[in-house]
């Protein structure tokens, strides 16, 4: 069980897919719906448009045009928001993340959501969800133009907020941005092993990790609250 000194943590910067959202909306939609989707506009075989997706993918991975949704829909001549709306069913937050956010309210620590998501992703999961009641402040990474994997976005980042690293804690699902935000100088980072509900769990190395926030929702409750400034 991820142990996290909560006593030492003000401020509490949360990635969204995978990590507060069941990401099997986000697997089915790019690794099945969008190769389905090319299929039937281009007449190619579900197999060519599989591979071909795959090649896309992999060019721009990591960088914005990976999560730009205007990126994919000029590339593939598609109308990617509406191909969401045929899948939209498929949104869901995970199970604990209600919970887990409702302690952190509680304990009166800034919550803030980080994700990569392009900003009409963000507000089609925001339709769909109850996260925007539960959390301070919503940041898409395309506003800053680069994304979590990038050096840049956090020095900006944390011009934008103001947060003070040494007193901050991170959560997400990808070892790269968990090590990323490692690399800058974030000095509690928490991943997340199950981001995906239909799909077997991830390593997480270098940081502590959890496929549960249940299991750490206590000890938020019981370590008291002394924002940095006061001791």
């Amino acid at each position: 069980m991820a142990r996290l000194p909560w006593h030492k943590i003000d401020t509490v910067l949360l990635d969204m897919d995978g990590t507060l959202l069941d990401l099997h909306f986000d697997t089915q939609f790019w690794v099945e719906h969008i190769p389905k989707k090319l299929a039937e506009r281009t007449g190619k075989s579900l197999e060519d448009c599989h591979a071909h997706m795959q090649e896309a993918y992999a060019e721009v991975y990591g960088e914005i045009q990976w999560y730009c949704l205007d990126y994919w829909a000029e590339k593939l001549d598609l109308d990617i928001m509406s191909a969401k709306r045929e899948l939209m069913h498929l949104i869901r937050m995970r199970d604990d993340s209600i919970p887990f956010l409702d302690a952190l309210k509680k304990s009166e620590r800034k919550v803030v959501l980080v994700t990569n998501a392009h900003p009409d992703s963000l507000s089609l999961k925001l339709e769909e969800t109850e996260l925007a009641s539960h959390i301070d402040t919503l940041i898409s990474t395309h506003q800053f133009g680069v994304t979590k994997e990038s050096q840049s976005l956090w020095q900006q980042l944390q011009a934008h907020l103001d947060f003070d690293p040494a007193h901050t804690l991170f959560v997400d699902d990808s070892q790269r941005i968990l090590d990323a935000a490692k690399e800058f100088g974030i000095a509690y980072t928490l991943g997340i092993t199950n981001p995906d509900s239909q799909a077997p769990e991830n390593d997480i190395t270098g940081h502590p990790h959890t496929n549960n926030y249940h299991d750490i929702i206590q000890s938020i409750i019981d370590d008291n609250f002394q924002p940095h400034s006061q001791g």
